[in-house]
């Protein structure tokens, strides 16, 4: 039998609307959107009403959307292109600036996904100097925290929407109105929020956003960033003239389209979509508090948390270990075990959560064809499992 799946912020199966979009332009209508003969047209034209489509999802213009191969890409272009950018400036005014450092200050929180903290950590070495700011029990990063951390040779805070282990959502507005006061660039990484919970750059009042195709039921290899019109960053990418200057290469016209049809079907199905997700979340929830009782803890803000997220420790057992055992599931584990020693999420050890609770931590996520049997059966395995001694 096919195992159920609950690990939708690993990854969202192509939503068939999406995939029969992509189909035209996987076969029939193959042109480069640069060439100007009607199949580089019809290619350009297709590309273009994408952007429009993930704009809208947004709250943005269309030319402030830059197609990626994805999230990581995205972050890593947000994250370098603002520090390439400060030091270009620096560099071609030497003469003027004698003795000021090209590094600069980047922020980022202690919970961030590798796409981010990576990137971050590549600029430290080059001579950034870097500040992460903590979080509480709950994942939650404090804007004053933020606040008190901005430098004046801060040029940009990078804080995730939403956490992708526990579901916490950040307090993105009101970091944004520090960093707007001082004049420092806001990045966030919406990969995990967009198309659960409404995202709207005008009203989080942020400069550069990170999309990740697929976890959003379009394909892998395929994102998006938002740059606010009048932020400059430098090109990550080189090559050609591709996406106005900003990216080089030939865009990817049937992944491209099929983002494009998975923010409109995002954006057409918010709220609806969140309320439905939450139902589903809390059914399980429910289901595994009732029979589990204080065998079982919530990880993560209880309220301001991703609809589908569900990131619970069952206490005296290894995350891992349990889900090894219940194969009808396909889920995440927050720990892991390698040659008898357990290793326990870098964000359960953020947060900081008892080693002894951390280890038995699993994600469960649902998602837009998780059905409510699904849910229910799900359930009775885990607390199955979750009885059994360890």
């Amino acid at each position: 039998m096919t195992p159920i799946y609950l690990d939708y912020n690993a990854t969202t199966p192509i939503d068939p609307a999406v995939v029969e979009a992509m189909l035209p332009y996987l076969h029939t209508h193959f042109g480069n959107p640069s060439s100007t003969h009607e199949y580089g047209k019809r290619a350009h034209d297709a590309v273009e009403a994408a952007r429009a489509q993930v704009a809208a999802l947004l709250g943005a213009q269309s030319g402030e959307i830059l197609f990626t191969s994805g999230g990581t890409e995205a972050s890593n272009h947000a994250i370098k292109g603002s520090a390439f950018g400060r030091w270009k400036s620096a560099l071609s005014w030497l003469g003027r600036i004698l003795g000021r450092q090209l590094g600069g200050h980047l922020i980022l929180s202690a919970v961030e996904h590798p796409a981010t903290a990576q990137p971050v950590e590549f600029l430290r070495r080059l001579g950034c100097r870097v500040t992460v700011v903590p979080v509480d029990g709950q994942g939650m990063v404090s804007p004053d925290d933020v606040a008190r951390a901005i430098a004046p040779d801060t040029f940009l805070v990078s804080i995730m929407h939403s956490n992708n282990e526990v579901g916490t959502l950040m307090p993105i507005a009101e970091i944004a109105r520090h960093t707007r006061k001082h004049g420092v660039l806001l990045h966030i990484d919406a990969a995990q929020s967009l198309g659960k919970v409404p995202v709207d750059v005008g009203s989080l009042g942020v400069d550069l956003l990170t999309v990740a195709g697929h976890k959003l039921y379009a394909p892998k290899g395929v994102g998006v960033l938002f740059v606010r019109k009048g932020v400059a960053l430098e090109t990550f990418m080189h090559g050609a003239g591709h996406e106005g200057g900003r990216r080089a290469g030939t865009e990817n016209v049937p992944y491209v389209v099929g983002l494009g049809m998975a923010c409109e079907i995002a954006r057409k199905s918010l709220p609806g979509a969140t309320q439905q997700l939450r139902s589903l979340r809390d059914r399980l929830w429910d289901r595994l508090r009732e029979r589990l009782g204080e065998r079982i803890v919530l990880n993560g803000h209880p309220e301001k948390r991703l609809p589908n997220t569900l990131n619970v420790s069952f206490i005296g057992h290894v995350g891992a270990e349990l889900l090894a055992s219940v194969p009808g599931i396909a889920a995440s584990t927050g720990s892991a075990c390698h040659e008898g020693a357990v290793t326990q999420s870098p964000v359960l050890c953020a947060m900081g959560v008892a080693p002894e609770v951390g280890k038995g931590a699993v994600r469960l996520s649902v998602g837009r064809f998780t059905t409510e049997d699904e849910i229910d059966r799900a359930a009775t395995m885990l607390v199955g499992a979750a009885s059994s001694h360890p």
